[in-house]
């Protein structure tokens, strides 16, 4: 869970880094804004992973259970 949490503090503002990373790749070709919007839908399911993580906490202890 922590994991998906640090993943969610990469893209979002005010830190953003992993947004800056691809604005310095990309250049001119887009804003900084226009990446910023584009991350919205992958919040969106990162949040929701997040969601279902916490509801059932199960999904992350199975495979340590198999062993």
């Amino acid at each position: 869970m922590l994991t998906k949490l640090l993943e969610i503090g990469m893209i979002t503002p005010p830190i953003g880094m992993n947004v800056f990373v691809i604005k310095s790749v990309v250049g001119k070709l887009v804003t900084t804004a226009q990446v910023f919007r584009g991350i919205f839908w992958f919040l969106i399911m990162d949040l929701f992973v997040l969601f279902l993580l916490m509801t059932f906490p199960d999904i992350i202890l199975f495979l340590p259970g198999l062993g």
